[in-house]
């Protein structure tokens, strides 16, 4: 699998992965005290849904531009502002030519005394991602595989934030690479917050790192320590665009799993493609 993230800015994929990001990040911001935000692959920063790579992909369409037209119930609205403000911010009022990535929606949330560290080692992306953070003194861009910034950046000097690891899955062994990385990173910092990504298209590839990183937690672990959420959009067809993803969130704020209850039946239907949408939210086992 190629995850060239241009091709699918502001697809589903990118739509649940960032509500839980600000979700976590809105947590964050509850305590005085300054976090980090570190980014093992950070990405372009801001994509160009106009552009070509975005056109061909057209995820967008089905993905962000749906949401932001979507209606949402009193309870549900509130929790996903934060995440459509940021969005909106990035557009003219009536358009949606642009579509953040997780290092400039990270950096949205950040306080006076919070600092995002963001790795990306391709160089365009590495390129766009300094000129949309120029001059920016709380976010640094590290020119550091992500695997390798993942056991060196942890942990960091504010002992409180969040790791996202969201890697290409270019390579076949991406899903063993994340597992040890998390293991090496968490052995570290087992009370930092991470949020880790992946597409499901192997389910013995998607158990095996959730079986892994739950034995990391802890088998004994108080409830919620571990999340998994995969969101469907269709069934998964062989040789087709990535219908299904999943997040792992290790350490989340205690009050995420509510938050995403009522959050995710309200996206079933506007991401759902030929018919509703599903979700699976669980606390994994080892």
């Amino acid at each position: 699998m190629n995850y060239r993230h241009a091709f699918h800015a502001g697809g589903f994929a990118d739509v649940i992965k960032h509500i839980v990001l600000v979700r976590i990040l809105s947590h964050l911001q509850d305590k005085p005290a300054a976090f980090r935000v570190i980014d093992t692959h950070a990405g372009a920063g801001v994509y160009d849904l106009a552009g070509d790579e975005a056109r061909r992909g057209g995820e967008w369409l089905t993905g962000i531009a749906r949401v932001m037209q979507a209606r949402f119930s009193e309870t549900t609205l509130p929790l996903l502002a934060p995440y459509l403000d940021i969005v909106r911010a990035f557009n003219s009022p009536r358009e949606l030519n642009a579509y953040p990535g997780s290092p400039l929606i990270a950096r949205a949330l950040l306080r006076p005394q919070d600092r995002l560290t963001a790795c990306e080692i391709e160089p365009k992306a590495r390129k766009r991602l300094i000129d949309a953070l120029r001059r920016d003194t709380q976010a640094r861009v590290v020119d550091l595989d992500g695997w390798m910034a993942l056991p060196a950046f942890v942990p960091p000097n504010e002992r409180r934030g969040l790791v996202l690891i969201d890697p290409p899955f270019e390579a076949k062994d991406e899903f063993e690479r994340m597992a040890a990385g998390f293991e090496e990173a968490f052995t570290k910092w087992p009370t930092g917050s991470y949020l880790l990504w992946y597409p499901v298209k192997s389910r013995r590839a998607t158990d095996s790192l959730a079986r892994h990183v739950a034995e990391l937690v802890g088998a004994g672990a108080p409830p919620g320590k571990c999340l998994r959420l995969e969101f469907s959009v269709a069934p998964q067809a062989a040789g087709e665009a990535l219908a299904s993803a999943g997040l792992l969130i290790v350490n989340p704020p205690w009050t995420l799993m509510g938050e995403l209850r009522a959050i995710l039946p309200e996206l079933e239907k506007p991401l759902g493609q030929g018919g509703a949408g599903r979700f699976r939210l669980e606390t994994p086992k080892p």
